[in-house]
């Protein structure tokens, strides 16, 4: 696997060196964004806006969230502000928070300037929370339904509201102050006998949830006892507020993995997990460790 990234990575460069940028594109699209943005890592920085230029709209914003900070804050600083608001406009919130917390001051300001209202105020309400809190790690972005609808309302308004959600499998059901009721899957409403049904006739009331301040490991284990897609965030008062999806709870799993190896190994703290770290990473890492003994 790791022979076969360092051929493409070879092609890429070549095919930037000869500007044969039609045929890159047509590779990159076909890549995931995780790997292309490995690609961007063996870049020089001139190269960077130039590729990431090249990538359509929803793949550059999938990539950009899995892009190193520093190869993210060049990208935003190389910007036209037409091109920040749109990927900005492809992120999910909870991705867009993780972005500014790495940021430097000036680079956020920029952010939310051109993030739409909604964005912004979703945002700086998901970064009041505690680091390391579930409130920190959520998305605002969910379906909610109201338990007096019936199934075919519901379906209707997934439709309408799904396209900007992080994932409609699960939909909320909440009361008007948002108190949170209960679940419904999509699965139970195109299975329902009837378009008529009700919401509250299906929902799942017997609830597993979280408040803004759990601790994010405490949330990562529940995803592993429990096998959620999905788990609702809600406030002190039982009002929905977010829900973490399953991709944040495995970053969080793989930061605690990296941290628990990190210890295990002697070496002082990386700000990559262990698997994106190089051998030579590593192996400085370990160095103040290994000059005690």
């Amino acid at each position: 696997m790791a022979e076969r990234f360092e051929i493409v990575e070879k092609a890429v460069l070549t095919m930037l060196e000869e500007k044969k940028y039609a045929t890159l594109r047509d590779i990159l699209i076909t890549m995931n964004p995780s790997d292309v943005a490995g690609l961007f890592d063996c870049l020089e920085e001139k190269q960077i806006p130039l590729m990431f230029r090249l990538l359509p709209k929803e793949l550059a914003a999938e990539t950009f969230v899995e892009m190193e900070p520093e190869a993210q804050e060049l990208l935003i600083r190389s910007f036209s502000d037409n091109e920040l608001k749109e990927v900005l406009d492809e992120l999910y919130v909870d991705d867009a928070a993780d972005i500014v917390e790495e940021m430097p001051a000036n680079v956020v300001r920029r952010i939310l300037q051109h993030a739409d209202p909604e964005m912004r105020h979703s945002i700086n309400q998901i970064l009041r929370y505690p680091e390391n809190s579930a409130g920190s790690i959520m998305t605002t972005e969910y379906v909610s339904l109201r338990p007096n609808m019936t199934v075919g309302e519901a379906i209707l308004r997934i439709r309408r509201q799904g396209v900007d959600k992080e994932t409609i499998y699960t939909c909320y059901v909440t009361a008007n102050d948002k108190t949170l009721l209960g679940i419904v899957t999509v699965k139970d409403l195109l299975l329902a006998e009837d378009d008529d049904d009700k919401i509250e006739e299906l929902m799942i009331t017997n609830l597993i949830c979280v408040t803004t301040q759990t601790d994010q490991e405490e949330v990562a284990r529940m995803f592993s006892k429990y096998n959620f897609l999905a788990l609702p965030v809600v406030d002190g008062e039982h009002r929905m507020v977010g829900i973490v999806t399953f991709d944040d709870a495995m970053d969080v799993m793989e930061e605690e993995a990296t941290e628990d190896m990190e210890i295990m190994a002697a070496m002082t703290p990386s700000e990559k997990t262990y698997l994106k770290s190089s051998p030579f990473e590593l192996y400085k890492h370990r160095i103040p460790w290994l000059m005690l003994l």
